[in-house]
């Protein structure tokens, strides 16, 4: 009935009804609340029934549902549709990635490799739908063992395409059946990975691939990843690597790695910035990874510059480099010729070379600048960075005026960070200590609320040995709005064994460099456009606060629930918390997208409310 009289005075006023008549609602509702006293007594999951006579309690619900109402008028007011559940996409759609449509972005003009990039504007607003698994999806096998083996109906690659991918991909990947396993010690360097990770810290001067950590290297990127064994070998080693490679219809090297449970996200190096601020991380890797870094007027070895911390490395491995017979030394100047010139254009010392690697480590003497006889790349000009999110690629030299100018050898080890290196980074020490101790008591809290929903929606599998509860039940989260990096911070200190996404919305205060720093994955997104992953990639998804964050966008409600459903595995959980009345819209979404979901009060006498949803495993 109260549906009807919204539409029509959706249809009497518009798509935005004078605020006006939004207060008069208000009031009668209230006033049609009070007399039914307690007919709202549904709206949350609560431990107890709460009798009548406690007129507090009564007023309190009340309040509760006049907040509730008021964002249900709102939603009305913004042309916000009520439909019942969703129904589910076609067959076409189930490794749907937006914002990558490559026959779309030629049509617009995009080409010379622009056309493989990330065009979100030209993205058309289609029928709205779920994304399904495909017809052969099966839930990922628990941390590690999944690590190593993978179904194959989970990744869009087939066996004819597996078996022409070369002989390379074939020492690393078996087949077996419905399984791809892969093999560290083949990996996609000649002598496997162990020993090429060996190779490459005796290169920088290290005895051993475990004194990584001690020589500052707590975060790689990984380009052209391949199928992520050298970040699984890295992982081991508690060293941060996110992978990351281009878009691919089929044989995706960040579909396959984030099946693995490995960090990857959707990236390359054509046009465009990657999403992450300078001096960012402590290692650039290429291993093979087809990036002609010499091209675009070295602008694309400049952006491995930019997000290069000082005293960083980057670290360069391709067979074509390797030369033989006695013409040796003429085709390795040969090589050498463009990226001597553009490596000492940006500082950068070649450390050492074995065969077709090649190591070279970035300054940390930001005179080395001034200093140069010859200056055909410019030093930026500040604030020319300030937030890279997919901004053209820059010609200039970024970072060297920032006050997080440090290098890698000098800084904090783990993720721990003291008074000044927060100072550094503008975040005040009481404020990062009160939220990281908010998080260790949050993070256990979540923990009791769902072992229980685990172990109950979920009896042991055959065949599974009994699991410490629950955190082997997941690989990876994401944190859609990650403030300092506290959940994944708690995360390691409960020794949970799964890594975190750290988002940082676009227009929230800029931390993610300190979430860098302490060696976590992270990365800045605008949450009004899709995130670049595929399907089916996280196992949680978790938001402090985002909603009402968002309140104020220009963003669709319905298509944020969508996109968290399409990256969210099926079986997988979302945690979202934030006060009433955006938490009941949540629901209410929850609902039209097949969610199971459970509103939890937090009995603290707060306004604040968790949202605890599991996506259900649809099949169709």
């Amino acid at each position: 009935m109260r549906s009807s009289w919204f539409n029509k005075l959706s249809l009497i006023f518009g798509p935005r009804p004078p605020l006006s008549w939004l207060i008069l609602c208000i009031i009668s509702l209230l006033a049609v609340i009070s007399v039914l006293g307690s007919s709202s007594s549904s709206a949350f999951n609560s431990a107890s029934s709460t009798p009548v006579s406690f007129i507090y309690t009564n007023y309190r619900r009340i309040k509760e549902q006049a907040a509730v109402d008021y964002f249900e008028l709102q939603s009305v007011s913004l042309g916000a549709s009520r439909q019942r559940e969703l129904g589910l996409c076609g067959k076409e759609r189930e490794n749907y990635v937006p914002c990558y449509n490559v026959s779309e972005n030629l049509l617009a003009g995009f080409k010379e490799g622009e056309e493989f990039d990330r065009h979100c504007e030209l993205s058309r607003e289609g029928k709205r739908c779920l994304v399904r698994p495909p017809k052969d999806y099966t839930i990922p096998l628990r941390w590690p063992t999944g690590r190593d083996v993978i179904w194959s109906g989970n990744v869009k690659i087939t066996k004819d395409q597996f078996l022409s991918s070369g002989s390379m991909t074939k020492r690393l990947m078996l087949l077996e059946e419905n399984q791809i396993a892969f093999h560290s010690e083949d990996g996609l360097i000649f002598d496997g990975v162990k020993d090429y990770s060996r190779q490459l810290a005796e290169m920088i001067g290290l005895g051993s691939d475990t004194e990584f950590l001690q020589a500052g290297v707590h975060t790689v990127l990984d380009i052209n990843c391949g199928f992520g064994s050298f970040g699984a070998h890295l992982a081991s080693l508690k060293v941060m690597a996110l992978c990351v490679a281009a878009y691919e219809a089929t044989g995706s090297q960040v579909q396959l790695s984030l099946e693995r449970g490995l960090p990857a996200m959707i990236g390359n190096f054509i046009s465009r910035q990657l999403p992450y601020p300078s001096l960012s991380y402590d290692m650039v890797h290429c291993a093979q990874c087809g990036v002609l870094w010499d091209g675009k007027d070295g602008m694309l070895l400049i952006e491995v510059d930019r997000v290069l911390k000082p005293g960083g490395y980057f670290v360069l491995t391709s067979p074509a480099s390797r030369p033989s017979g006695s013409s040796l030394n003429k085709k390795k100047r040969t090589m050498l010729t463009p990226m001597e010139e553009l490596t000492q254009q940006l500082c950068w010392t070649l450390l050492a070379q074995q065969d077709e690697t090649f190591v070279w480590q970035k300054t940390s003497d930001v005179n080395c600048y001034t200093s140069r006889k010859q200056v055909s790349v410019p030093l930026c000009k500040e604030g020319d960075d300030a937030q890279p999110y997919y901004k053209p690629l820059l010609s200039c030299i970024s970072g060297t005026s920032s006050k997080r100018w440090i290098p890698i050898q000098n800084r904090t080890s783990g993720s721990e960070v003291n008074s000044a290196e927060l100072e550094v980074h503008g975040v005040q020490p009481d404020d990062f200590y009160e939220d990281l101790q908010f998080w260790r008591s949050a993070l256990r809290n979540y923990w009791s609320l769902l072992t229980p929903l685990i172990f109950s929606d979920h009896p042991k599998r055959p065949g599974d040995e009994d699991p410490l509860p629950p955190f082997n039940m997941l690989r990876n989260a994401m944190d859609m709005n990650a403030k300092y990096g506290g959940l994944n911070a708690a995360f390691l200190e409960e020794k949970k064994a799964a890594w975190v996404m750290n988002v940082v919305p676009l227009k929230a205060p800029n931390t993610l460099p300190l979430i860098l720093n302490r060696g976590f994955a992270g990365v800045l997104h605008d949450w009004c456009e899709p995130f670049p992953t595929y399907p089916r990639t996280y196992d949680m998804l978790h938001a402090n606060g985002l909603l009402s964050h968002l309140s104020s966008e220009r963003c669709s409600m319905m298509d944020l629930f969508l996109e968290m459903d399409r990256i969210l595995r099926p079986e997988g959980w979302v945690v979202l918390s934030d006060e009433v009345g955006p938490i009941e819209m949540a629901r209410a979404f929850a609902t039209q997208i097949r969610w199971e979901a459970r509103v939890i009060d937090l009995q603290n006498g707060s306004e604040q409310r968790l949202l605890v949803c599991q996506k259900p495993f649809v099949r169709k």
